[in-house]
């Protein structure tokens, strides 16, 4: 029989109330509340608490506290990734983030869902899908990317976008929903 972190990693529905699931977001939680109010810069107790919340992510990812996450461990970055202010990364399943990637303040990654079902919701079950953001981007300022979604190399994400759908490399996009204005490759 499956476990619920299986399931969960698997995208299938399952029980986020499962005591391992809450001992492993209750453990990122603690990380998290030191990452934010631990000196920012290259002191070796910010590296140090980054690297144990985020083991899959390259070790010069740089994060402006305060930033939130589900587990840390489903966050996979490759280097020179910086995070603004506030940002909100929902990492049930894997968020794959490549290289040179700058985020705005408070933009959120979503890779947790609940079924549209209400009798199921009630359950307490829940789903996910995996985020994956090329090489190169951009993403602005409260730009919000849902479950399932792909951004392409070299794409630039509008602040305040809601990206709802997968967007091929090199475009800019905004608005909600987000739509494509421009390709770079034009």
């Amino acid at each position: 029989m499956k476990s619920e972190k299986d399931k969960m990693l698997k995208g299938e529905l399952y029980n986020a109330s499962d005591t391992i699931l809450l001992d492993e977001r209750k453990k990122a939680r603690e990380l998290i509340h030191r990452l934010n109010y631990t000196e920012y810069g290259n002191d070796s107790t910010y590296r140090s608490i980054l690297n144990t919340l985020l083991p899959n992510s390259a070790t010069d990812i740089i994060i402006e506290p305060p930033f939130y996450c589900d587990y840390g461990y489903n966050i996979y970055s490759g280097s020179k990734v910086f995070f603004n202010f506030n940002c909100v990364l929902l990492d049930v399943m894997p968020i794959e983030i490549g290289s040179n990637v700058l985020f705005g303040p408070n933009v959120q990654v979503y890779t947790a869902t609940h079924p549209v079902d209400a009798i199921r919701r009630r359950e307490g079950l829940e789903s996910a899908k995996p985020v994956t953001i090329g090489d190169d981007c951009w993403i602005g300022g409260n730009a919000v990317i849902l479950p399932g979604v792909t951004i392409g190399k070299r794409c630039v994400i509008g602040s305040g976008a809601v990206v709802t759908k997968s967007i091929p490399s090199d475009v800019i996009v905004v608005g909600n929903p987000a739509k494509q204005i421009h390709n770079n490759n034009a």
